[in-house]
């Protein structure tokens, strides 16, 4: 499986990185900032919507790695119902198998399985249980 960086995922680390390390001159950005800001200027100049992490320079991933490490890690809302034999957990809508599995992932596939639940945003994380979510 290729390991891949969606767009907003991009957006996220930059925002992450500019707020953490603003600019002194409010022209110059930081050196993570760059980094990242020349990932996302490619898959603008591309029309993509995700990158290749082999693509990413040292400094980007590694800054990427940084905003990736305050996220939270699990989108469990611990209330599984693939406990109960749902193959699509109604709370955070994984999958029976991420859920089993998510110990095991790394950071980029935990990303798609994020992407994915979020654009479909059915999951009871994302309305019934929100604030429960907010807390993970």
């Amino acid at each position: 499986m290729t390991q891949r960086v969606h767009v907003t995922d991009l957006e996220a680390a930059i925002n992450w990185w500019r707020e953490r390390s603003p600019s002194p001159d409010g022209i110059s950005a930081a050196p993570e900032v760059r980094a990242l800001a020349e990932a996302y200027a490619v898959l603008a100049l591309s029309r993509e919507a995700a990158i290749d992490a082999a693509a990413l320079k040292p400094r980007a991933l590694d800054a990427w790695l940084a905003w990736y490490a305050t996220t939270p890690d699990s989108p469990c809302i611990a209330i599984c119902s693939t406990a109960q034999g749902d193959p699509i957990c109604k709370g955070c809508g994984r999958t029976f198998d991420e859920v089993q599995h998510w110990p095991a992932l790394g950071p980029f596939e935990k990303r798609v399985v994020w992407q994915r639940i979020t654009q479909e945003g059915t999951a009871w994380r994302f309305n019934r249980y929100a604030e429960r979510g907010a807390r993970s």
